[in-house]
């Protein structure tokens, strides 16, 4: 693989569709390696890539990234002209920091522990970041509520995909409660040419994946 080559490791089924739209955001080229689940994950090979054995996972520069909001920040910044992040002395770069580890830290743990019955009982709500699950949801739907139309104003960025995305996927699998805010701010991400194009390819590959 060449330097300057943007590799994308992914699974349709999978964080990979945040990824896939944050790169089409970004208008780089980039070169798609579908993995399937199972064995194939844990190979040698690809977990030379991500030791978890799991997806999604870029290569760039001689550089490999993990997690699907390390990634948006990364794509963001390697890529300036595409205007998805402020930049370090912009006073919008702390709101955009903040929602982005929002949603990778307190709102996917709440998430999680709800669909798998482990939340604290409000007596330990201290010892999680999360507080409780309605204290985290309510926390996004501040921030859902403020896109007007995207989180940092006018301005689209690296946040609205990672962030949109959890509301996005939250609604569809039930995860995330409908609220107005949520449903209008999805609405507006759903209608992005690159949200579209992200979606249609993943689609795509979905009967080749498992």
């Amino acid at each position: 693989m060449a330097d300057h080559e943007l590799v994308f490791h992914t699974n349709p089924m999978s964080r990979g569709r945040i990824v896939r739209w944050m790169l089409e955001e970004t208008g780089a080229p980039y070169r798609t390696v579908v993995h399937d689940y199972g064995a194939a994950m844990k190979s040698p090979a690809h977990l030379a890539i991500n030791p978890m054995g799991k997806v999604p996972a870029i290569e760039h520069r001689g550089v490999v990234v993990t997690e699907a909001a390390a990634i948006c920040a990364y794509l963001a910044d390697a890529f300036p002209q595409a205007g998805l992040a402020p930049v370090i002395d912009d006073p919008l770069r702390g709101p955009y920091l903040r929602w982005l580890f929002f949603a990778a830290g307190p709102v996917e743990a709440a998430v999680t522990a709800r669909a798998l019955g482990s939340l604290p009982p409000p007596e330990k709500a201290g010892f999680v970041g999360y507080g409780s699950f309605d204290q985290a949801v309510d926390v996004l739907e501040q921030a859902a509520a403020s896109a007007s139309p995207w989180l940092l104003g006018e301005r689209f960025s690296a946040a609205d995909v990672y962030v949109g995305s959890q509301v996005d996927f939250g609604l569809a699998f039930g995860s995330i409660p409908e609220r107005p805010a949520f449903t209008a701010w999805a609405e507006r991400l759903r209608g992005r040419e690159a949200y579209r194009r992200a979606k249609a390819a993943d689609d795509a590959a979905m009967p080749a994946a498992s």
